[in-house]
């Protein structure tokens, strides 16, 4: 199938999905925060996570993964659950395919933001996770996006593609 046949076939059903949790680091290797809502802003990211603090243009503003990975995750390290906290993404996002939206604008809440790939899994995954955690999240690891507008992201707002 070429390519643009599978980008016609993107989006003909309107998927809604929700946050369903939020986190922040506020040093790097910091422990995770829940956090009710947050305010991200362009070139920026979070408000008061560490990489929007950090002074270095990134493509990682935002990090999202599916809530429908966790237990997948969990069953791949023989674990009852996984904790988003400890996958070190900012949200956990149910009822909308993240990797369908990883290239497109989407609005969260009064934000809107730029997908700009897959969250690829890093070493980090090891100690957080145990043995294995990387290969765990091996093509479950969520995407990356920017903020192109800014606004207010709170647990319980719809994401949807823009």
């Amino acid at each position: 199938m070429s390519s643009a046949v599978k980008s016609e076939l993107i989006g003909l059903r309107p998927f809604h999905g929700r946050v369903d949790w939020i986190g922040i680091a506020d040093t790097k290797r910091g422990p995770m925060e829940n956090m009710p809502s947050v305010h991200v802003v362009p070139r920026g990211g979070i408000e008061g996570e560490y990489h929007a603090t950090s002074g270095k243009s990134t493509k990682r503003e935002v990090t999202l993964i599916q809530s429908e990975y966790l237990p997948v995750i969990a069953g791949l390290l023989g674990q009852d659950q996984v904790e988003p906290a400890a996958l070190r993404r900012n949200m956990a996002v149910s009822g909308i395919n993240l990797a369908s939206i990883r290239k497109s604008r989407f609005v969260i809440g009064d934000a809107i933001l730029q997908g700009t790939g897959d969250c690829v899994p890093c070493k980090r995954m090891e100690e957080t996770l145990g043995t294995g955690g990387y290969e765990a999240m091996i093509a479950h690891g969520g995407i990356t996006a920017v903020v192109i507008q800014e606004g207010t992201i709170s647990v319980g707002d719809e994401i949807r593609r823009e």
